[in-house]
Order: structure tokens, then sequence, then C-alpha cells
């Protein structure tokens, strides 16, 4: 909740504690967790949310590292997280890894080293980084389970599932998240040849629209024609979709043959 495909960055604080209050409401006896992101640039910020979150009842907060003035080194962005976790010290604590926004290229694995000692809470991390080996090195290291390590960039799924992840949280399981939980069973059995063809689809409509220019606004416009539930306008500096995009992805999604006729 108010990570970035809701454009939690772009809220005012009351903002962003209003939906969270919202979803703890509709999620209560429907959703297994709630896991609120409560980063922002400046430490007061991040505190009053992570104090918020804790007093909702949520199940998990989730923290980027700010970008603007940024962490250089693993022992400053260790220091502003341990500041955050510590108002909220009940709750299952999570570092939001996302370089290609923050610009804050530290490795997680190296970030690990330790931690638990800084922050008790300490849960795991969304790895939303193509950098699959500091996120096998991450599994590799973490032989007793004590972290959950998420992953975040949806068409590299399959590959972060076979060097252990042990979930997903991405925008795309808004709108192909059948066709992910099927991936993720096939995974299972497992049948590799299966889960490659779903993997495979979802490629090439990603492929399909990043090449149109596709980013959360344009995500939200495929999260309503396939949901039929309207996301509403982004926020500037977002722009909502072109009528153009929106024809084009739907016609392309709409012609894609999933496996076994879904």
């Amino acid at each position: 909740v108010n990570g970035t495909t809701g454009e939690g960055l772009s809220l005012s604080i009351q903002e962003r504690k209003q939906l969270a209050e919202e979803w703890m409401c509709q999620g209560k006896d429907k959703l297994d967790h709630v896991v609120i992101h409560v980063g922002a640039l400046n430490l007061p910020e991040c505190q009053e949310l992570a104090r918020h979150a804790a007093a909702i009842g949520a199940g998990g907060i989730a923290v980027i590292a700010p970008f603007f003035f940024k962490p250089t080194n693993k022992d400053e962005l260790v220091a502003f997280l341990q500041k955050v976790a510590s108002e909220a010290p009940e709750v299952p604590f999570y570092y939001y890894h996302i370089p290609p926004l923050t610009g804050v290229k530290i490795r997680v694995e190296e970030l690990l080293d330790g931690i638990k000692a800084q922050i008790p809470t300490f849960q795991g991390v969304k790895f939303s980084d193509t950098d699959l080996l500091d996120l096998a090195q991450c599994i590799n290291k973490n032989e007793t389970g004590q972290f959950e390590f998420l992953y975040g960039v949806d068409e590299q799924l399959l590959g972060a599932l076979a060097v252990g992840v042990d979930g997903a949280v991405g925008s795309t399981y808004n709108y192909l998240g059948r066709q992910t939980n099927l991936m993720l069973q096939a995974f299972a059995k497992p049948d590799f040849a299966l889960a490659q063809q779903y993997q495979f689809l979802t490629g090439e409509f990603l492929n399909f629209v990043i090449k149109l220019g596709f980013g959360v606004a344009q995500t939200k416009a495929v999260m309503t024609f396939v949901s039929g539930i309207p996301m509403g306008p982004p926020r500037l500096p977002l722009v909502g979709a072109s009528s153009d995009f929106i024809a084009k992805a739907k016609a392309k999604l709409d012609s894609i043959v999933w496996p076994n006729g879904d």
C-alpha cells in the first residue's frame, strides 16, 4: 500500500494515512497481510507514517532509501532504516530495494550482514532490481530462512523463482494475477516448460507496451480496462495514458493465447 504503483511518494502524508486506513478496513478477514510503504524523503515523515501503520494494525511496513540526499554506504542506509523501524517496534520491517528509481545501489547482500542486531524487526526485502547475482547471494546466505525475499521485476519472476525467492510484489499482478498464479503452480509441480510459456507471454505483453512508453499512468489504464474498475488519473508530473496507448495495449493483451486456453 502506497508503493510505486500507488504513487505513494506523490501523495500527502494525510492522503497516505487515509489510504492505509481504508486498506486495513477493506482487507479485514480477506487479506493475509497488508504491508504499508512508509518511505519518504525525510526521516520525520517516515517515522510518522511508521507509527500510524503500527497504530492501525498493519501486518508489515516497508521503506525505500531516501533518494535526494542519498545514503552512500551500508552504515548510512542501515542507520536511516533503524530510525524508522524503531517507531513501530512490533511490526515486521521490509527494505524496499528499488535502485532504478532511488539511485541507491548499495548491494543487499552487504546490507544484510548484521542487520538483525540493529533492526530486530527486520523481516526481509522487496527486491526490485535485475541483479540476480545479488539476489542469489542473499538467498544463499539466508540458510536459516530468517528473512523473506519478495521479487519486484515482474518480467523476470521465473528467474528469481529459480534462485529461491519467497514471493513477488508487482504491478503486473493487478491485471495478470491469474496467469501468474498458474505460472507459480507450474513451477511448483515442477513443469518448467509450462512456467516458461507463461513468463514468455507476460514478457511479450510488457515488451510491447514498454516500446509504447509504459509507466505507472499506463499501468493504471491497463488495470482499468482489465478490471472495469476506474483507477482514476495519475498525479502530476505523471500524465494519463493516451487513447492510442489504451487501444493498442488492449488489442495486444486480447491477442495473447495463454496455455491450455486460459
